[in-house]
């Protein structure tokens, strides 16, 4: 079975050699825009590149500002702060996630508390967060507290895993109830839609990621959606120092950070955007070559995008029947000159999150014993 899996994969990128799990495609005017950039000397952090790449964002995914980082752990980071989350309080978030999401949180000193995920999405579930809140929130003087350690319980983050939209409206509406702002961990979601509205869009601020493997890249980079322009300004001016403009004079009215996006980085971004459609349509042929394969394969699912979403499948992924199978498929498929990987060490199972708060994770840990991402690049 999974000689066929690998020949088949081998098939469907037409090559003999290593298919590696996703690797960038530049096929558009990056080396122009790159070579203009250079020539103006404008390489750090301010040039045309820039403004250009934060309006093209915005027009793209429909949010009213849109502002470039250095990371999407970056723009994550900020996101938190600018939805008011501050040191000692709480954030629902999943376990089944990257890192950074973990991380960016932790840099303002707050803390996570992890509920379960849906089957259909592999997201943060909505019926989980509502069920756990009722148990152990109440809400005073029009915040909302856990009742189990006495934090506030200030912001929710879903994570829309390998780019399929979690069931963000509901969140919403939960996190509406509960006094509790939403913040999207968009990161890997970049064209992807749920009811035809982009991710990233629904919350208070959402977060996308440009890393070289993601559906478009800047080298490294990130950036934040804001549908509020005047809060989207506020970050764009913490984010840059948050240094007074003046033609001469260096004053800064707040602790600032150095989260600009250089020049040279946001020119590989334009170009990229300009070919985003044509990037998300190859992949999504090959989700559907892939769904195709696997029906006729035994005790092995292919993950399909959910509900009343349009997905832009940044990666690829198949359910094995249990933890046995999952580590048979990685062995094979590794050792035969395919890259796979299973989803990340979940969060409460990490030295920094283990004595965090949780429900019971059950999805999750279904989740964790049997995914296998598959190589996913698109093949223009």
């Amino acid at each position: 079975m999974y000689k066929k899996i690998v020949d088949f994969i081998h098939d469907l990128y037409d090559t003999a050699e290593f298919i590696p799990l996703s690797v960038p495609k530049f096929i558009g005017n990056e080396k122009k825009y790159l070579d203009e950039c250079i020539d103006t000397t404008f390489v750090s952090s301010v040039g045309k590149f820039v403004d250009r790449f934060e309006n093209d964002m915005a027009s793209f995914t429909g949010a009213k500002r849109a502002v470039v980082c250095v990371s999407g752990t970056n723009a994550l980071h900020m996101s938190l702060m600018m939805a008011g989350v501050e040191r000692d309080d709480e954030v629902l978030t999943q376990a089944l996630t990257f890192i950074a999401t973990c991380n960016a949180l932790s840099y303002i000193g707050a803390h996570p508390v992890f509920i379960d995920v849906d089957r259909s999405t592999m997201g943060l579930s909505p019926d989980a967060i509502r069920e756990w809140l009722c148990k152990n929130a109440e809400i005073k003087d029009g915040q909302c507290f856990n009742k189990n350690s006495g934090r506030c319980i200030k912001a929710c983050v879903p994570m829309h895993t390998f780019g399929h939209p979690v069931r963000i409206e509901e969140l919403a509406q939960v996190c509406e109830e509960y006094r509790i702002e939403l913040v999207e961990d968009a990161a890997e979601s970049i064209g992807s839609k749920y009811k035809g509205k982009h991710t990233g869009t629904f919350g208070k601020v959402g977060a996308i990621s440009f890393n070289g493997n993601k559906t478009i890249t800047t080298g490294g980079g990130g950036m934040m959606l804001f549908q509020d322009e005047e809060l989207g300004n506020m970050a764009k001016h913490i984010t840059t120092q948050a240094k007074v403009p003046h033609r001469w004079e260096y004053r800064h009215d707040h602790i600032g950070y150095n989260y600009r996006m250089p020049n040279i980085n946001a020119a590989l971004g334009c170009a990229q955007l300009e070919y985003i459609d044509k990037l998300i349509a190859s992949k999504r042929e090959v989700a559907v070559a892939y769904a195709e394969f696997f029906k006729n394969v035994d005790g092995i699912d292919f993950f399909v995008e959910p509900e009343n979403c349009i997905s832009n499948y940044w990666l690829n992924a198949v359910i094995t029947e249990n933890k046995e199978k999952q580590l048979e498929f990685l062995q094979y498929t590794n050792d035969n000159g395919v890259m796979t990987r299973p989803i990340w060490e979940l969060m409460n199972r990490l030295p920094m999150f283990e004595n965090c708060e949780h429900d019971s994770l059950k999805n999750t840990i279904w989740f964790a014993d049997r995914v296998v991402n598959i190589p996913s690049s698109p093949r223009v």
